[in-house]
């Protein structure tokens, strides 16, 4: 694993006003809702769930979430994240993504391996419900 993961160049190209405080049960952000941004969560819990809840995933402290806004154009959320806990959250919009990318190409590879992580464990996490 990468000794820098997609969070840390995420926080590195940030500036305070890009960090949102979230309360227990604050939605972050909707299913069907246009994306304009990807979310790195720096404390915290949220909870992803999709198809009525009946789906769902926890994002932890250091990962990042909502990637596809960024790569898909015309994106909608395909589900809702909602704070479990307290969180602070780190936003990153497309500008900001696609000059992370230039600047670190190592970017695009840390978040591919974080993206690809989170579906193993989900995949694992379901395979005996």
């Amino acid at each position: 694993m990468a000794s820098v993961n997609a969070l840390e160049t995420m926080r590195a190209l940030s500036s305070n006003g890009e960090v949102i405080s979230l309360k227990p049960g604050e939605m972050i952000f909707r299913s069907g809702e246009s994306g304009d941004c990807m979310f790195g969560l720096l404390e915290g819990t949220v909870q992803l769930s999709w198809n009525g809840d009946s789906g769902h995933e926890e994002i932890r402290a250091g990962d990042v979430f909502g990637a596809g806004a960024l790569v898909t154009s015309d994106h909608r959320r395909y589900g809702n994240a909602t704070a479990i806990t307290p969180c602070r959250v780190l936003v990153m919009n497309r500008e900001k993504f696609l000059f992370a990318v230039q600047e670190s190409p190592m970017f695009a590879i840390e978040l591919l391996g974080s993206i690809d992580q989170r579906l193993r464990q989900l995949k694992d996490s379901t395979r005996f419900e």
